[in-house]
């Protein structure tokens, strides 16, 4: 997979940008449920938008979840959003942002609460 994906557990990644056409190859490696934590248009319009990548998602037959979450300002609601993504869904879990760091901190902080 050409796709950099950080493995933190075996039931959680994470990675930077992916693109809908990403989503086929997630599906074939195991990935059960994306989570995107970028807000809309946060990257320009070269950035895909949420509604894209879900229907990719579900076409891949992954299940998804928005969860967008603006650097650096990470609100008590959404570490609870998604520490309950991540508890309820199937895993593995990939979630992603631009880089990866801003979905990893949002998990861990999930996983102090």
């Amino acid at each position: 997979m050409s796709i950099s994906v950080t493995q933190h557990t075996p039931d959680f990644c994470t990675a930077g940008q992916l693109q809908a056409q990403d989503m086929a190859a997630l599906a074939a490696h195991g990935i059960r449920t994306v989570i995107n934590n970028r807000p809309d248009g946060e990257g320009g319009p070269d950035q895909p938008l949420s509604a894209a990548m879900e229907a990719a998602a579900h076409a891949a037959g992954m299940d998804y979840h928005y969860i967008p979450v603006i650097s650096g300002q990470v609100t008590t609601e959404q570490v609870h959003a998604m520490a309950e993504a991540v508890a309820a869904a199937k895993a593995p879990v990939l979630a992603f942002c631009r880089s990866g760091a801003r979905s990893t901190n949002l998990w861990a902080m999930g996983l102090q609460n």
